[in-house]
């Protein structure tokens, strides 16, 4: 082989090199990307109020069927145990609240990326059986004999509301059981194991077809605000900030407002 074909073919090989090298880098590029969920496309995990169970859910896919290639996975539970969990490191995108109480212990803890936004309110009811067998129409009749309620726990935000409800209607209550988020009382409920709970106007709704939400007056005195925020941690910040500006859109908004909420 001449010189001159030497030279041509070490180039040739240097510039195979040089693309190979670099296809390698671009892959592990992706790769990290994909691992640490960097875009609107990877996954978005997102620790929210147990009320927030049927909307979130359904906001979720939504939320998904915009951003193509993202997925939404949600940690539903009482908002107080959501924060502890959040402050002791627990890896998540996004947190909602059903009260800024909850939300405050997230962002004193310096684990908010940014300003929470209030994105609905929640009002509550009696939920008792489909026909209302006790015939319960006031937080009065709730202390009737024989009644049987079960409230939240009051670190929880529908248990503090309903605190606040009963205080309003000067009504001293001695709850059979302390359920540690909204749906474990609603759940006493419809297994029968309580005549009477008090829910969100959104929980009984959604449970519609066993239980009957029975208004009160003095609820007005304990609407929840529900605010939402992206965590500083985020393993998917980009996602977060995404799914918050998502949940504050017309179309989340029409969803909350069909399941009972209110607008902020």
């Amino acid at each position: 082989m001449s010189a001159r074909s030497m030279r041509t073919a070490v180039a040739v090989l240097v510039a195979a090199g040089m693309v190979a090298a670099g296809l390698a880098l671009a892959g592990c590029g992706a790769g990290d990307d994909q691992a640490t969920g960097g875009t609107e496309g990877g996954r978005v995990t997102v620790f929210a109020a147990a009320s927030l169970t049927e909307s979130f859910t359904r906001i979720g896919k939504d939320f998904e069927a915009a951003n193509p290639g993202s997925s939404v996975t949600f940690n539903f539970a009482g908002s107080s145990a959501l924060a502890n969990q959040i402050t002791q490191g627990a890896p998540a995108d996004v947190f909602a609240s059903a009260a800024p109480a909850n939300m405050t212990t997230v962002t004193e803890a310096g684990n908010a990326d940014g300003t929470p936004s209030t994105f609905a309110r929640n009002q509550l009811v009696i939920a008792v059986p489909r026909g209302n067998p006790k015939g319960v129409a006031s937080l009065t009749d709730l202390t009737g004999p024989g009644v049987k309620v079960a409230l939240c726990a009051s670190q929880v935000p529908c248990g503090a509301a309903a605190r606040t409800a009963l205080d309003a209607a000067g009504v001293a209550l001695t709850p059979v059981t302390l359920e540690q988020d909204v749906k474990g009382a609603l759940a006493k409920v419809k297994l029968g194991e309580v005549d009477a709970a008090l829910v969100y106007r959104t929980d009984a709704r959604a449970a519609s077809a066993e239980v009957t939400g029975v208004e009160f007056p003095e609820s007005a005195r304990a609407v929840n605000d529900y605010p939402i925020v992206a965590l500083k941690d985020a393993p998917n910040p980009t996602g977060a900030r995404a799914f918050v500006a998502y949940v504050r859109s017309a179309p989340a908004q029409a969803v909350l407002a069909e399941a009972g909420f209110q607008a902020p």
